[in-house]
């Protein structure tokens, strides 16, 4: 039995790329009280650059683990999922092969669901819902290289809705979750995710007499609405994406998160990029982050257009320094 059988009405946090790097992970589970979220993504690897001699250097950094991170990871029982995507499934094995033999990973998933054209023209992520025997020999050559359970992340089809043929042909192969986003790839991150479709698979897999897990994912918005989700439409659990940008403490059990939360936070999040990626990684990556802690400030868009105009840690330092002064004497 995987990890993935022991949830129940589990919420994981959903690869982004450019997004859930070692970093950001760990600041959201500095801000999640166990157990509200159960499993944490990498951004998406390339197997294609890792599997290169030169682009293996280039793309590796999205396997690296702070040590404080897997501290937390051990403390909250969470899990940490290696995604990775591609169209060679040699060279899938090889990644696979790696991440079980080098890396603290708890699991392995294989995306099938990334919409961005650059990527669908390689043939790759949600372009495999239009190959399903390369679909499923890539399924099967990852799982013959590793120990770790591999799962899929998906859609619920390419230009149209083909959810159910589809979902048949992932299900027909030994993975050992899937998780279904509610939207076609030509939806992108466009119009309403589709939860009945959702829904269908896990009928399917009911039907099928399967004991794969499905994850639904879209626009769940907090932990209420999520339950709920997974009540009317009986997934086995979901996977948040952008609600995380709207609400940092979106798996904490805080009623108010006050001004000092928030700016604490922030300098917390700047510090440890700095002193995780300083020469590795830019500041400017960093910014598109600030206004999550801006939402809901006094003089937000100055605070913002301030701190989005940093590039440096003692640069934003001193523009937190400056806001914090003017609240002072706002409320003064």
């Amino acid at each position: 039995m995987s990890f993935w059988n022991t949830l129940d009405s589990f919420f994981a946090l959903a690869p982004m790329e450019d997004v859930t790097d070692t970093v950001f992970r760990e600041m959201v589970l500095r801000n999640t009280d166990t157990p509200k979220m159960n499993v944490v993504f990498s951004e998406f690897l390339s197997t294609d650059g890792f599997c290169h001699p030169i682009g293996r250097e280039k793309v590796s950094h999205r396997f690296f683990i702070n040590d404080s991170e897997l501290e937390l990871l051990k403390q909250k029982d969470v899990k940490l999922v290696a995604q990775i995507w591609g169209t060679d499934p040699k060279k899938f094995a090889e990644t696979a092969e790696y991440i079980t033999n080098h890396t603290p990973f708890d699991g392995i998933d294989i995306n099938m669901g990334c919409p961005q054209k650059n990527i669908i023209k390689k043939g790759a992520c949600s372009a495999l819902i239009n190959a399903p025997e390369l679909a499923k020999e890539i399924i099967h050559s990852t799982i013959d290289a590793t120990t770790l359970p591999v799962s899929v992340k998906t859609r619920i089809g390419f230009k149209s809705v083909n959810t159910e043929e589809w979902a048949t042909t992932l299900l027909s192969t030994p993975i050992k979750a899937l998780t279904v986003h509610g939207r076609t790839q030509k939806m992108m991150s466009d119009g309403v995710a589709d939860w009945n479709e959702i829904r269908k698979v896990v009928d399917l897999r009911n039907k099928l007499g399967l004991k794969i897990p499905i994850i639904g994912n879209g626009d769940v918005t907090s932990i209420d609405d999520g339950n709920t989700k997974i009540n009317d439409y009986l997934t086995d659990g979901v996977m948040v994406g952008r609600g995380i940008f709207s609400d940092f403490w979106f798996f904490s059990n805080k009623k108010e998160v006050c001004i000092e939360d928030k700016l604490s936070a922030m300098l917390q999040h700047a510090e440890l990029y700095h002193n995780t990626w300083e020469g590795q990684k830019p500041w400017v990556v960093l910014r598109r982050f600030f206004k999550i802690y801006t939402y809901h400030l006094p003089q937000a868009a100055k605070l913002r257009d301030g701190v989005m105009n940093t590039n440096s840690l003692k640069e934003l330092k001193q523009i937190i320094f400056e806001y914090r002064k003017t609240i002072d004497a706002l409320v003064d």
